[in-house]
Parts: structure tokens; sequence; C-alpha cells
């Protein structure tokens, strides 16, 4: 049983996914309330946007890690997200400040359902995630 920093990218990449798990849980909550009108788009957008770049940034961070760590299963596992991340934010509405959901093109019906979408199908994958790496970090500290 030894301590290296395969073990250590994988204890980071739990607690990192946690983070992310809490973010996309808010993602989905902020999404339906605009979808049932309990909040205006510009307070929810507000306070959707400043989560986007520290997502995407814990994300990658955590996944390099892993890659230096030689763990290239699980970072190719993370590969489609992260580039679609990119993608995401590279062709986000031209805003003022920094994020990707605009108020006024968010209430339009199918680009509040994709935003649902996204958002449930991250918590699906975090979640996926975090059993993934809770089980990488055991066979690594046994191995």
């Amino acid at each position: 049983m030894a301590f290296n920093f395969a073990a250590f990218s994988y204890i980071i990449a739990l607690i990192g996914d946690a983070f992310l798990i809490f973010f996309s849980i808010f993602h989905v909550i902020a999404i339906d309330e605009l979808k049932t009108d309990y909040k205006n788009p510009i307070d929810q957008c507000n306070s959707l946007n400043p989560l986007i770049l520290p997502e995407y940034i814990l994300h990658m961070f955590f996944n390099v890690l892993l890659a230096l760590a030689g763990e290239w299963f699980t970072f190719f596992i993370n590969l489609p997200l992260i580039l679609y991340h990119i993608n995401r934010y590279r062709t986000r509405p031209v805003m003022s400040t920094l994020g990707i959901y605009d108020p006024t093109s968010i209430m339009n019906a199918d680009q509040l359902t994709l935003c649902q979408r996204e958002g449930w199908i991250k918590l699906a994958f975090y979640l996926i995630s975090f059993f993934y790496y809770l089980y990488g970090m055991i066979y690594v500290l046994i191995a």
C-alpha cells in the first residue's frame, strides 16, 4: 500500500468532483426556476455566470493532474467534456461579463431546454465520475 502521485490526483479529483456535483445541482435548480418563472433571467444569469469559469478550471485542473500521474484512461474519459467546455465557452454570446448565459436569449424555449439538458447530463457525468474516482483511488492505493 503506497501513497503516490496518482493517489493524490484521485483524491483531488474526488474533492473537485464533489464541488462540480454541487455546481451542476445549482445549475439544474436555477434553470428550473427560470422555466417556472420564479426568478427573472437577469438575476439568474448573474448568479450562474460567475460559476462557469471556476467549474471549467476545476475540471481541467484535476484532469491535468490525472494526466501527469499517467492515468490516461481517466483523462480520456474526461476529454470529451473538456473539449465541450472549451467549445461552449469559445462560442458563447457576446456579453460584457464572463460567462455563457445571456439574459436576453436564455428564455427562448430551445435555449432553456438545451441548458436544462446540459445540466442534467453534467450532473449524471459528475456522479458517475465520482464513483469511478473513488474506485481508482482505492485501486491505486492497494496496488
